[in-house]
């Protein structure tokens, strides 16, 4: 790409950028608001015997899904008592959000929008086209997850997994979980930026130029990247509050709970 080509497009690759951005927070937002309310009362002194019951579920996991359907396999509780994870075990959380039916219905989702929008023209339509379309979705998703989750945490030494603050006003929690995709914690202790997070995603845009032949250009690999970022953000919030919603919702579907003073 010339430089005055890359100056023209400058301004569109920031503004799809923006608008993916703001999207995906928006997303995210309508996770925080739900039981913003309810945690902000909540006094962080002592801890919560729901959430302690819960965090002790599944070997120190949370539940395995999110509204039964997004893969929620490297969320702990919290840091106390960190344990360090062993390169056999961030490859077996990268394989298990992988192969979960979860990601394979993300996969058809971006798959059908593609293919709605006929965003690569290469691929065409009907039954034929929409699998080429499903297949390069979930290509994404596989390779961003073994470098994000396996490969770059492995080589650099950070964990990979979501350690959910639980504590707090609703409003720091929402930014302490989309602020994770510039943090994370490093095996020996501590925070550092997170390399992992934008160098896999990096690696995998710049991979999926061998399956995506209407997308090389720079502007498609920024997009791309903020997408995948973005997502990742949203995914945050969700497991942040997501055992609040949880509570909140086995309350409301109790007999007779809406009857108490």
């Amino acid at each position: 790409m010339s430089t005055v080509t890359l100056c023209r497009e400058t301004p569109k690759i920031f503004s799809r950028c923006a608008r993916i951005i703001y999207a995906a927070l928006a997303l995210a937002a309508l996770a925080w608001v739900a039981p913003c309310q309810e945690i902000s009362t909540t006094e962080p002194k002592g801890p919560d015997p729901d959430t302690n019951a819960e965090a002790h579920d599944n070997s120190g996991h949370e539940s395995r899904h999110i509204l039964g359907i997004i893969p929620n396999y490297r969320t702990f509780p919290s840091l106390q008592d960190y344990k360090p994870l062993s390169i056999g075990e961030k490859f077996k959380i990268a394989s298990e959000d992988s192969l979960d039916r979860g990601t394979f219905a993300l996969a058809a989702a971006f798959g059908g929008l593609g293919q709605m929008t006929n965003s690569n023209r290469s691929f065409g339509q009907g039954a034929a086209g929409f699998g080429r379309y499903f297949g390069a979705s979930y290509g994404d998703l596989l390779i961003g997850n073994y470098m994000t989750e396996a490969v770059y945490p492995s080589l650099l030494h950070q964990d990979p997994r979501y350690f959910r603050r639980g504590i707090g006003t609703g409003r720091s929690r929402f930014f302490y979980a989309v602020s994770r995709v510039l943090w994370t914690q490093r095996d020996s202790g501590g925070t550092q930026f997170n390399y992992s997070e934008w160098l896999g995603n990096s690696t995998a845009v710049a991979i999926s130029n061998a399956y995506y032949p209407d997308q090389r250009s720079a502007g498609s690999a920024v997009s791309k990247l903020a997408l995948q970022v973005g997502v990742d953000a949203v995914g945050n919030v969700l497991k942040e509050f997501w055992p609040d919603l949880q509570r909140k919702f086995s309350k409301r579907s109790k007999p007779g709970a809406n009857n108490r003073p």
